[in-house]
């Protein structure tokens, strides 16, 4: 089996087909509870010498059939990752030993570096400054070297429209106001007035948002937040992992996620504009031309909107759980006060 189905499947046989080297025994333990699939620890152990590592993290398909299908597009987004980006990229990710995926998208393995003891980020309680100029300055690594490179639009697995798609917009604006109606019915009586009105107000903007900049694109993460970063217990070295949602457009979207999601707004408030600069200066560093921080900046107020399109989205379409509620509800309620903050909505206007 080419493909692990389960955990049951990882055996030493299947891990040595793979890293072509004789594994004499392996030991398979869960690493947290993915919804959209499964990641294992892989300890092992080899007859003879070898530099290959004694450990590593394998991340599987989801067992159940119904969400497999449905995320598969997901599961091809990382595998073209790993296959056909990562070695391009400065960004620091997993080394991934091998990846394979079905021909339908259902079934993929990764095999990747074990990162112990680095810990993932914590969503609910937000990052520390020191953590998010360690997250920013990763995110140049992505857009620097991807920036307004025509050959990333033919990617095959990008999950959100692709810059000047006007059908595309379209129909993810219409997704993302009936996504916003489905959010309040579900949760209303735990957001605030006010920001119910930022959300149905932002969802109701997305097709002009998506449109707002179409010249200025890079490859997006997509999700970039702190459940999918991991921290060296010193806070000097980040990795991000879970790249099912790569995107291609406006690089400022995933940095205004990571700080409208990740930093307790009174935090972000403080260090947001330090954090754009230094973004800006790791960017440039790529040898990004024409873009100034003024620019940066305004992509940055405009970029905000990721925050609540993906919490509605994830919120009223994905299975729900009941952290993954109180989570989805931080999200957006600080996100939506990052919106009005930096006066988003008043900026998507003024492309109209």
């Amino acid at each position: 089996m080419s493909i692990p189905r389960g955990p049951e499947d990882v055996t030493p046989a299947w891990l040595g087909s793979v890293l072509r080297a004789d594994v004499d025994t392996v030991e398979v333990t869960p690493i947290g509870t993915g919804q959209t699939g499964a990641t294992y620890r892989v300890s092992a152990t080899y007859r003879g010498d070898t530099d290959l590592p004694t450990s590593f993290a394998v991340k599987l398909s989801a067992q159940d059939a119904a969400v497999r299908e449905r995320v598969a597009l997901g599961y091809r987004s990382e595998f073209e990752f790993y296959s056909l980006v990562a070695d391009q990229m400065g960004i620091p990710v997993p080394r991934s030993f091998h990846q394979d995926i079905s021909e339908d998208g259902a079934d993929v393995v990764l095999l990747l570096a074990d990162m112990a003891p680095a810990v993932q980020g914590d969503q609910i309680a937000g990052c520390s400054p020191v953590e998010a100029r360690l997250a920013v300055e990763a995110l140049a690594g992505l857009h620097g070297p991807s920036w307004c490179a025509p050959e990333w639009m033919q990617l095959s697995a990008v999950v959100m429209p692709k810059p000047g798609d006007a059908d595309a917009a379209k129909g993810m604006g219409d997704v993302c106001k009936m996504a916003a109606d489905i959010v309040i019915d579900r949760l209303g009586a735990s957001i605030s007035a006010e920001d119910q009105e930022t959300l149905t107000a932002a969802m109701a903007s997305v097709t002009d948002w998506l449109l707002a900049e179409p010249n200025r694109y890079a490859l997006m993460h997509g999700d970039y937040r702190l459940d999918n970063m991991l921290f060296d217990p010193d806070r000097t070295r980040i990795t991000v992992v879970d790249w099912q949602t790569v995107g291609v457009g406006l690089a400022a979207r995933d940095l205004a996620y990571f700080t409208a999601t990740s930093l307790e707004p009174a935090v972000r408030a403080r260090i947001e504009r330090e954090l754009v600069e230094h973004y800006h200066r790791a960017l440039l560093g790529y040898g990004v031309p024409d873009y100034d921080l003024d620019t940066c900046w305004s992509d940055y107020r405009l970029g905000v909107v990721q925050a609540p399109l993906l919490v509605a989205l994830g919120t009223a379409f994905a299975t729900t759980t009941e952290r993954g509620d109180e989570m989805m509800l931080a999200m957006l309620s600080r996100g939506c006060q990052a919106i009005r903050e930096l006066g988003t909505l008043e900026l998507i206007d003024s492309y109209r």
